[in-house]
């Protein structure tokens, strides 16, 4: 039975599946199909992370999305101490999570506070 997938996955995935007694089909991506694939790649990981239903699991699907955004980051020629940077730069400006606000509603003039 033949399942289509149309998806990148890891380096190992063909070799690990024909090991399994298994085929596949696979192509290689151009650059900018590649950096496309990331992206989308990025979301699936997240989903993944939403999802986990225990630490060991979530533990897992977070390994996976840093693996994903350090290829991305790799592809797209960003310094990585530009992000940690920019991370500094964003939660002195707005913040971070720790102290879990919600919020609910906002009542204020056409002028957005999140156009940043």
């Amino acid at each position: 039975m033949k399942q289509n997938h149309n998806k990148l996955v890891r380096d190992r995935i063909p070799e690990i599946i024909k090991n399994s007694g298994n085929q596949c089909e696979i192509s290689i991506l151009s650059t900018a199909e590649y950096q496309v694939s990331l992206r989308e790649k990025v979301i699936e990981e997240a989903r993944e992370v939403a999802a986990a239903s225990s630490s060991e699991e979530l533990v897992k699907e977070i390994a996976d999305l840093y693996e994903v955004i350090d290829a991305l980051v790799t592809v797209m020629e960003i310094d990585k101490a530009a992000i940690i940077r920019k991370q500094k730069q964003r939660r002195e400006e707005r913040g971070g999570f720790q102290k879990r606000i919600k919020l609910i509603s906002t009542s204020f003039t056409p002028y957005s506070i999140f156009e940043k």
